[in-house]
């Protein structure tokens, strides 16, 4: 039998991608900011579609990507319940009939300052492609910077 020994092997490195939060004052400005950094494909520009980009392809490096993430309180603040708000108002015109009674409910409670703010949501989203998340495989880490 034939032992062969190998060098260790230096950890693969992920590229780095880094948004800037002053930058994103709406979601649309979200999404103009990633496309910035991450100079991708065309893309839908909707949370779904933002959710399938960090799943790969549309010009996202295969094996994932570091997500840095600076003056991130100023997005908390910019997309906060007043962007919820209107996000969810032009929504609620434009969704299939059958899910209006949901967003209208998540529309009121925004108008209340409840349930999750549009910054939430897209960490959320963030999350489940992640370490810990349930699409980890995708490899995507986050680096909040405040």
């Amino acid at each position: 039998m034939m032992t062969v020994q190998t060098e260790p092997r230096e950890p693969l490195t992920k590229p780095t991608f880094e948004i800037d939060g002053a930058r994103c004052t709406s979601l649309d400005a979200f999404y103009a900011e990633l496309d910035r950094s991450l100079h991708l494909a065309d893309w839908g520009h909707n949370l779904d579609a933002f959710n399938d980009i960090l799943r790969g392809g549309f010009g996202t490096p295969a094996g994932g990507f570091v997500l840095r993430w600076t003056n991130a309180r100023s997005a908390r603040t910019n997309l906060g319940y007043p962007a919820t708000v209107a996000h969810l108002e032009a929504k609620v015109r434009r969704c299939h009939p059958t899910n209006v009674a949901a967003v209208q409910a998540d529309l009121e409670a925004a108008r209340r300052n409840e349930g999750q703010t549009l910054f939430e949501i897209l960490l959320d989203i963030l999350v489940v492609h992640g370490p810990t998340g349930a699409e980890q495989d995708d490899g995507i880490d986050v680096e909040l910077s405040w």
